[in-house]
């Protein structure tokens, strides 16, 4: 199940698909995904795909983790990052290996109770993490040099753009039925948005769950 083989067959993929930044290639290889699914789904940890978590949430393809890292990271290094659901914790693990210091905002208690377990348990001692509503981003520590979201609202929250630093890079899927990734950087000339390419991501939803 998590053969090295498995795993170099999954970063073959990757690099099939364009994936070319050999440090998140490196971070993809390393990072125990089947760590991050109930024991029923850990056979498929290392496949490209999403794969369910409970709470109607996924854990998302790795290629879109590798791909949206890639593109978060291409203006350079980053020393905060703010994650927009945190979910299973997979894609926070990833950057936390990747930049300074990241700050994931989970509305959902248990998913994010069960991601605090699982970043204690690799020593990622670099992940701070609240339970909030994510359109609201987390103003108290901001601004970030980069902000990654893992689900996909209608239009981009004001919230998040307001938190990006100068220079700072959103990544971020946007739309309803048929949804854009798209990367937003906030250049001395104002905001500059690239829509990347299509994507299917949950809804990025209002509040915050209990239990």
């Amino acid at each position: 199940m998590t053969s090295q083989r498995t795993r170099e067959r999954l970063i073959q993929r990757l690099v099939d698909q364009g994936i070319g930044d050999q440090q998140v290639l490196d971070v993809i290889r390393t990072t125990p995904r089947h760590l991050f699914l109930e024991e029923a789904m850990a056979h498929r940890a290392y496949e490209d795909v999403a794969l369910p978590i409970g709470f109607q949430q996924t854990l998302t393809q790795p290629y879109i983790v590798a791909r949206m890292t890639e593109l978060l990271l291409a203006g350079g290094p980053l020393q905060r990052v703010l994650e927009i659901g945190t979910g299973s914790g997979y894609q926070t693990a990833v950057l936390a290996q990747l930049v300074g210091e990241v700050y994931s905002v989970e509305r959902i208690k248990p998913l994010q109770v069960l991601a605090r377990k699982r970043m204690r348990a690799l020593k990622l001692r670099n992940v701070h993490m609240t339970h909030a509503d994510g359109n609201l981003g987390w103003p108290e520590r901001g601004p970030f040099d980069g902000i990654l979201a893992a689900a996909a609202p209608e239009r981009i929250p004001p919230e998040l753009l307001r938190q990006l630093a100068p220079g700072g890079r959103l990544v971020i899927p946007v739309g309803g039925e048929n949804q854009q990734l798209q990367l937003v950087v906030n250049s001395a000339e104002g905001l500059l948005t690239e829509a990347v390419e299509s994507v299917r991501f949950v809804p990025l939803r209002s509040g915050t769950v209990r239990s």
